[in-house]
């Protein structure tokens, strides 16, 4: 007994010329661009200094591991770093959507901004970093950190690939899962430190081609304070509303801040509520609702009471 159907396929099957192929289906994960791991790690490296320029990572994961003595520069975005077992070591990492995570690693200084920062298991470690969550150490000692300082022409399109904001930087937030009573795992590198005598620039040829500068006032990352001790008591919030040039209009207002004797303590791009305006302005809250989009808020600290006075009246 037959079924009508199946008389019908095999009909049709019957009608298909013999020397026609069937196509094998295509499917998405077939039509994507075979990677090469081998382009996005580095490994078993010593004396050597290498990097990738713009446009060679493109958001994809990278691995470092077990490289000596090595200068090691990636000028791109990428979705998550992983470094092991390196020693003596010079790392730049570009914008790293994800997270960047060392891990036995020795006497290594390192420039870098992510999402996330974990070290495990390290020791002697000098960090200029930029970290949207509070980094995270543990099992290690003699971690030491700064603020990010860094510039060259692709950053900035870097950050936004990589889903990060120069605002959000909570570098000397750290929280350490292995304290030890008495003792301190983690430091704040000196304020005055310069961050190129720490992570120097490449000297290849082809890395020099990266227009690279490490002044504080090109930075695209505004370069804080931090929690290092305070000079005064008081302190000011500044708030600015987002619209077409509130990039600009921050940047501008800390560098005229900061040439008048401000210092810059911590920055933050954050969504207002409603809630969150009546905590700021209180009873000036209703003014300011129909502005709450999006806001990048700026802390800064003075030296007086009366600078602290104007500031305020400013804002």
């Amino acid at each position: 007994m037959g079924c009508f159907f199946s008389k019908r396929r095999k009909a049709e099957k019957e009608s298909q010329p013999e020397d026609e192929e069937v196509q094998p289906k295509q499917y998405s994960w077939d039509q994507r661009e075979k990677v090469d791991l081998k382009d996005y790690m580095f490994s078993g490296l010593k004396d050597v200094t290498v990097g990738r320029l713009p446009g060679k990572v493109a958001g994809q994961q990278f691995l470092i591991q077990d490289c000596e003595n090595c200068n090691i520069y990636i000028f791109d975005h990428s979705a998550t770093v992983t470094i092991d077992d390196c020693t003596n070591c010079v790392i730049f990492l570009g914008p790293v959507k994800g997270s960047v995570f060392f891990r036995n690693c020795r006497d290594c200084k390192c420039a870098l901004a992510c999402q996330q920062f974990r070290v495990r298991d390290c020791r002697k470690l000098e960090v200029f970093l930029c970290c949207a969550t509070q980094p995270i150490i543990e099992s290690s000692t003699n971690i030491k950190f700064s603020c990010f300082q860094w510039y060259y022409p692709e950053l900035a399109f870097q950050f936004k690939d990589a889903g990060l904001s120069i605002f959000n930087n909570t570098w000397s937030s750290i929280h350490d899962f292995t304290p030890v009573s008495g003792e301190h795992n983690w430091s704040l590198l000196p304020e005055d430190a310069v961050v190129q005598d720490h992570v120097p620039l490449p000297t290849t040829e082809e890395l020099k081609a990266v227009r690279v500068s490490t002044e504080a006032s090109r930075s695209i990352v505004p370069v804080s304070r931090g929690q290092r001790q305070k000079s005064s008591d008081e302190s000011c919030l500044v708030v600015l509303f987002a619209g077409d040039y509130t990039i600009a209009n921050a940047r501008k207002l800390i560098d005229e801040m900061v040439a008048k004797g401000f210092f810059l303590v911590q920055t933050k791009e954050v969504s207002m509520k409603a809630e969150d305006a009546q905590r700021v302005f209180h009873e000036k809250a209703p003014d300011f609702l129909p502005l709450l989009n999006k806001d990048i808020c700026i802390r800064k600290q003075g030296d007086g009471t009366w600078r602290c006075r104007q500031l305020l009246q400013f804002c």
